[in-house]
């Protein structure tokens, strides 16, 4: 029956995708994770035994959400959050990854304590952002440092609500697909009122950086996750199928055009058309945003394999470029042609170049895509690094660690589309 469905939706998409892009992808059947029902064991297939894979992930988890230098902090009976600790904030990032991380791995306590926690205090009840979520929050003072939404969340806790609907049903405390549809449904009200916006702009189909204001006409390259929208088309039931699946293909277009350098980097910031969105606080290049594309590229591939070719491309080029840099010291921030930048973005105040274990990690999923041999290097690289602080000092377990957490798991095939499951 699935089968059926994704080749409706591809057939819906091919004749109705419109807003001039390329049309070839909308064409396409898939050939992924989902039709097929498998979903690869990379780190197996590199020679890696499974009681060590399974170990490595055990203790990449416990590091992020149980030991002495976790992220993840319980409040009361039956609510916790996530921390990014270095910026002092809790933020819609980090607590939908969480989320995302608990129902993948079938911790559904870890995944209703931080749902609770997020909308108690971060999801707007009333006025032009109901639905939407402050995107940051001081956690120890419960003091918002914005009212405004980043996309990024949204997008993550709609599909983790999702997932968690189709894992454990939706009678065992929480209505997990009713509060997904809660966020959908007032999306789709968002017309510019107080200056509020959907998620997605409309006229692109493609995620806004921000849904209002000026932040709805650019956006985000490391927000295009098509594996999530094809979700939605499945599973969201709210009518807009249909647009669901044209986002999917319009965010694999957009890619193309993001990622077109021959070093495959693309800017943090982009115009849809994937130039360079230059902003007051940063110049533009490649950063800590953009550590999240070849993550979500290997997704996509994995689980549809819609656009395969141009992804094989993606990463055989992105790939060859970090390793023209050196496998085991290339930096974390480039220009697009490779080159350093000319402005380094601090991190947790500290203005240096790294060869960061979340990069690492990501570059690494690159090779569930990649067919040269060769590419099994950066697997074995991820395999030998640590999340542990830098010799400087510097450590960062909510970023690296979450990249480092979600690239195990996507290599070891414990990132999956959770489909409904039989009861």
């Amino acid at each position: 029956m699935k089968k059926l469905i994704l080749l409706l939706l591809t057939f819906l998409s091919s004749t109705y995708f419109s807003n001039g892009q390329n049309k070839s992808i909308a064409k396409s059947t898939g050939s992924g994770a989902f039709y097929s029902g498998h979903y690869k064991n990379t780190l197996k297939e590199s020679g890696y035994r499974k009681k060590a894979i399974d170990q490595k992930l055990a203790k990449a988890y416990y590091d992020l959400f149980e030991g002495p230098d976790k992220i993840y902090f319980e409040v009361g009976d039956s609510m916790a959050y996530v921390s990014d600790i270095k910026n002092h904030d809790a933020r819609t990032e980090g607590l939908s990854y969480g989320m995302m991380v608990a129902v993948q791995l079938d911790k559904k306590n870890v995944f209703d304590r931080i749902w609770r926690w997020s909308k108690k205090y971060l999801q707007h009840r009333e006025g032009p952002r109901k639905g939407y979520f402050a995107w940051s929050i001081n956690p120890q003072t419960m003091k918002k440092n914005s009212e405004g939404s980043a996309s990024d969340g949204e997008l993550y806790y709609v599909t983790g609500l999702l997932f968690a609907a189709n894992r454990w049903g939706n009678d065992t405390g929480i209505d997990y697909y009713k509060e997904a549809r809660f966020i959908l449904d007032e999306m789709w009200k968002k017309n510019g009122e107080g200056n509020i916006y959907n998620l997605i702009n409309t006229d692109h189909k493609i995620i806004t950086f921000v849904p209002e204001g000026d932040g709805y006409k650019w956006t985000d390259p490391s927000y295009q996750v098509p594996a999530f929208y094809e979700v939605w088309a499945l599973y969201a039931k709210d009518g807009h199928e249909e647009f669901y699946s044209e986002c999917a293909d319009a965010a694999r277009e957009f890619l193309h055009l993001a990622c077109k350098a021959p070093t495959a980097l693309n800017y943090d910031y982009t115009e849809f058309n994937g130039d360079a969105h230059p902003t007051p606080w940063m110049p533009a290049a490649f950063r800590y945003d953009s550590w999240r594309v070849p993550m979500n590229i290997a997704m996509d591939y994995t689980w549809f394999g819609k656009d395969k070719a141009w992804q094989e491309d993606y990463a055989k080029r992105f790939q060859g470029f970090l390793r023209s840099k050196g496998i085991d010291t290339f930096d974390d921030q480039f220009a697009i042609d490779g080159s350093k930048p000319d402005y380094i973005l601090p991190a947790g105040g500290i203005t240096k170049l790294r060869h960061s274990l979340g990069l690492v990690g990501t570059a690494a999923t690159a090779s569930m895509v990649n067919k040269d041999p060769e590419s099994k290097d950066f697997i074995n690289a991820l395999w030998k690094a640590r999340l542990e602080p830098y010799e400087d000092g510097y450590f960062d377990p909510y970023y690296d660690g979450l990249m480092y957490l979600f690239s195990l798991m996507h290599l070891s095939g414990n990132y999956q589309l959770i489909e409904p499951q039989a009861r």
